[in-house]
């Protein structure tokens, strides 16, 4: 048993260093006064990060990220509560057909999804703007949404909306006054983790974006052709941002599952 546990601790430090060691590792090198990454490391400097940020477009870039991330992350909220809601509430004829595609995104590659999403919204006009930007995150992070309010609806005893309907509560009352609130942790969590999503997602925005860039889009740009630390800095930056919002997600889901 001590062996099981001391092997488990083990795997885990060891997963976790795995994935974190090269975030870890570019977070440093962005404080670091040399221009390349090497060891031993230069002094201590923030001369990258004020040389990143004294760009316009970055600023530029951030402000893109945060309205894309905002408006798909409310959209696909919005839409994975309603998809949600009705697989708790409602059982139809080809439900397991409904469930399929609504869970369909995040398993299509995601040069795939890029390629559709620029032709169909090449074909709305919408290709290389903000909008077209909102819809293809939107796609992508509503099933996201959907998995987690999905997890909160069924804590909720069904008898509360039947109760609600008994005292006169008209079907919107109850979902206003009864439903909403039960699931608004699970609605401000998808909100959180849908953001995240937007903010990191790379290929699909690349392909849609048009002069409209995004920060991880920027970031490839700065790449191409150098090595700039000014991307550690940038990427410090919005890996923060991102695992803020997944750490708020979490922590709902978590409190509200142990309640």
């Amino acid at each position: 048993m001590m062996r099981g546990t001391l092997f488990s601790r083990f795997y885990l430090v060891a997963l976790f260093t795995f994935v974190f060691a090269p975030i870890v590792t570019s977070m440093v090198f962005s404080f670091n006064s040399d221009r390349f990454p090497t060891v031993p490391l230069g002094s201590f400097t923030t001369h990258w990060y004020q040389t990143a940020f004294a760009r316009p477009e970055v600023w530029t870039a951030f402000g893109n990220s945060l309205v894309v991330a905002a408006c798909a992350a409310a959209l696909s909220t919005a839409l994975g509560f309603a998809t949600a809601y009705t697989d708790f509430r409602y059982g139809f004829r080809f439900k397991p057909a409904y469930l399929a595609l609504a869970l369909l995104p995040p398993t299509i590659p995601l040069v795939i999804m890029g390629l559709a999403m620029l032709a169909w919204l090449g074909r709305l006009g919408l290709s290389g703007t903000l909008t077209g930007i909102v819809i293809a995150h939107t796609v992508m992070g509503a099933p996201f949404a959907m998995a987690i309010c999905r997890l909160r609806l069924s804590q909720m005893d069904p008898a509360l909306e039947a109760a609600a309907w008994n005292l006169g509560a008209s079907p919107w009352r109850t979902m206003r006054s009864v439903v909403v609130p039960f699931c608004l942790p699970a609605l401000i969590s998808a909100f959180c983790l849908t953001a995240a999503v937007s903010f990191d997602e790379f290929i699909v925005a690349w392909f849609v974006s048009g002069l409209n860039k995004t920060v991880p889009v920027m970031i490839l740009e700065i790449l191409q052709g150098n090595v700039d630390p000014q991307i550690n800095a940038i990427g410090t930056v919005v890996f923060l941002t991102s695992m803020t919002l997944v750490v708020v997600a979490q922590l709902l889901i978590l409190k509200k599952s142990a309640t």
